[in-house]
């Protein structure tokens, strides 16, 4: 299946399921039952996010957008760790409350659906599963993991409410909600940290920039390589600028032909989609605390915009 299909699937299971929990947790008065409802209605919204940022994604690149639109999966995973952060806030304080005016739950319905919940959300991870190392994907089969956890905590919850009979129990609900919430916030931030790092353009976790240069470097006709900028676009989708320094001044045709080889050798073992390479015979002025002036750029851009506003609003 494509992952539109998948993701299609996981969002039907989880926008029935979400009516099935909230029901169930009206009719057992359990928070454990409503915090896992609360958690697959941010799959819910998770999934249809996610399900749009994939179509999104594969729109074709335009005059205003040259790299396309993959940066739409990264959004889309912002999002759903920020609804994952504001579930379990609602969650917690539903919990407290619950731990401080504990009431009867009754455990055979929290049994029943915590094993409904437990073998929906395992079907839908294994459907949105791709083998990938797609953020977007990723987020959404998360979700649907933690809901496995969670629900297996709801199950606990509700086996020991059945064996004591609920007296002196009524207390394993809101705990049990509370270490689904824990669950919650781990996951959200794993993604919400992805997220930014991708839109921060950081260099990604598993790429090694010395590595990455010794590869450069050891191409026949390079004899430096500086100012190596490499980030992502989406999860799958990376990026590389540098500069290489040619040795023996080479014609243009040579040099092109270093160039080729160059993203030849580190194209596919640093899995780059895109590489940009500035060809220098000699290397460019610059000094190791600004390569190539780019903080002049960004200072003259402050000061000019500075100017800017001192026009627009004399003194």
């Amino acid at each position: 299946m494509s992952r539109s299909q998948r993701l299609s699937v996981a969002l039907g299971v989880n926008l029935a399921l979400v009516v099935a929990l909230a029901i169930a947790a009206r009719l057992a008065h359990s928070t454990s039952l409503l915090a896992d409802a609360g958690h697959n209605l941010s799959d819910v919204c998770a999934v249809a996010l996610s399900l749009a940022a994939v179509r999104w994604a594969t729109r074709p690149r335009s005059s205003t957008r040259s790299f396309g639109n993959h940066r739409g999966t990264i959004l889309a995973a912002l999002a759903n760790a920020a609804a994952l952060f504001a579930v379990t806030a609602v969650i917690v304080v539903l919990s407290i409350d619950r731990l401080v005016h504990p009431v009867a739950v009754r455990g055979g319905i929290l049994v029943v659906m915590a094993l409904v919940a437990m073998g929906a959300n395992a079907a839908c991870a294994m459907v949105v599963r791709d083998g990938t190392h797609d953020l977007n994907m990723r987020s959404v089969f998360l979700h649907m993991t933690a809901d496995v956890l969670s629900a297996a905590f709801v199950l606990v919850a509700g086996l020991i409410l059945l064996v004591s009979g609920g007296s002196s129990w009524e207390r394993i609900d809101p705990i049990a909600s509370l270490a689904v919430s824990a669950l919650i916030l781990v996951e959200a931030y794993r993604i919400l940290r992805g997220a930014i790092d991708v839109l921060l353009e950081s260099t990604p976790a598993d790429l090694d920039l010395n590595e990455l240069r010794l590869a450069i470097m050891s191409v026949e006709g390079v004899s430096d390589v500086h100012d190596v900028h490499a980030w992502s676009l989406s999860s799958e989708v990376r990026a590389l600028s540098a500069h290489l320094v040619l040795a023996g001044h080479p014609t243009l045709e040579e040099a092109q032909e270093v160039g080729g080889a160059v993203r030849s050798r580190v194209s596919a073992p640093f899995e780059l989609s895109h590489t940009t390479f500035e060809l220098e015979c000699e290397r460019c002025d610059d000094d190791l605390a600004d390569p190539c002036g780019m903080d002049e750029v960004v200072e003259e851009h402050g000061q000019g915009a500075n100017r800017a506003r001192t026009r627009r609003n004399p003194e």
